[in-house]
């Protein structure tokens, strides 16, 4: 008994100091005065409200959807194929290439985003909003590569050579026979690259240029010079919703199976 009281409470001094913070800014987000201040005084929903006003926030808002949209679904076109080249067949060089599909999500953030940069910069006239396009969807390569090939894993091989063995060719057998059973990793995919790509900070920081910039990145752009509960309901927004999408993920999907 003393055992079981003593791994709760370490269990819940971790839970504390992982949840700790998030607590703290939810918390501070229904304060009513004009600085944020922990514990708030009083209580107000108007900087929920005033989120919605703010101009800057729902413009970056905007371009993080479609450029999470637009690179999430880039990396599943990229990373299909590749993952089902890396699980279904055996070649001299495919622990490299593991090794290098991993690599955007090993390196650090800040060393792939300046690298990006100067890529793009070597390259000429690269517009920002392309740029962002491309990084996002290098660094959601390897998210995408490695849940589409635990799926792949757990699909039983008999299945795809029964279809190929009646005659489909091996690409019809992939869209008729292999996607849809492996359609709930893809949509887990999906979901993990997207969240990936909406809440990066590294490669949006050094991508971002004038009149385009990222959620993240502008919601630190006005920390510069406000500190007001804005930032805090802003956040508690995002990780309520990012709570909701990943618990209804689970709860569907079984994302965790994957990652």
């Amino acid at each position: 008994m003393k055992t079981s009281r003593f791994y709760l409470a370490v269990l819940g001094v971790l839970y504390l100091f992982l949840l700790g913070p998030f607590l703290l800014i939810f918390i501070a987000s229904f304060g009513s005065e004009p600085i944020m201040t922990f514990p708030p005084k009083g209580f107000s929903l108007r900087w929920f409200a005033k989120v919605f006003t703010v101009r800057m926030f729902l413009d970056a808002f905007i371009t993080s959807l479609w450029i999470g949209l637009a690179s999430t679904l880039s990396a599943l076109v990229l990373g299909i194929p590749a993952a089902y080249a890396l699980v279904r067949y055996s070649f001299p060089s495919r622990s490299l290439l593991e090794v290098l599909f991993a690599s955007p999500a090993v390196i650090p953030g800040l060393v792939l985003g300046f690298s990006l940069l100067r890529f793009f910069v070597l390259i000429g006239n690269f517009p920002i909003v392309l740029g962002l396009y491309v990084g996002h969807t290098v660094i959601l390569l390897p998210y995408t590569v490695r849940v589409v090939s635990a799926s792949l894993r757990n699909l039983d091989p008999s299945i795809e050579e029964a279809a190929v063995s009646l005659g489909a060719p091996p690409v019809r057998s992939f869209f008729l026979v292999v996607l849809p059973n492996i359609r709930a990793g893809v949509m887990a995919a999906f979901i993990l690259a997207f969240i990936t790509s909406f809440n990066n900070v590294p490669i949006s920081l050094f991508l971002t240029g004038p009149g385009i910039a990222a959620l993240p990145i502008q919601m630190l752009i006005y920390m510069e010079y406000y500190f007001d509960p804005t930032i805090a309901a802003l956040s508690s927004l995002l990780i309520v919703i990012t709570v909701l999408i990943v618990q209804g993920a689970e709860r569907g999907l079984g994302i965790s199976q994957y990652v």
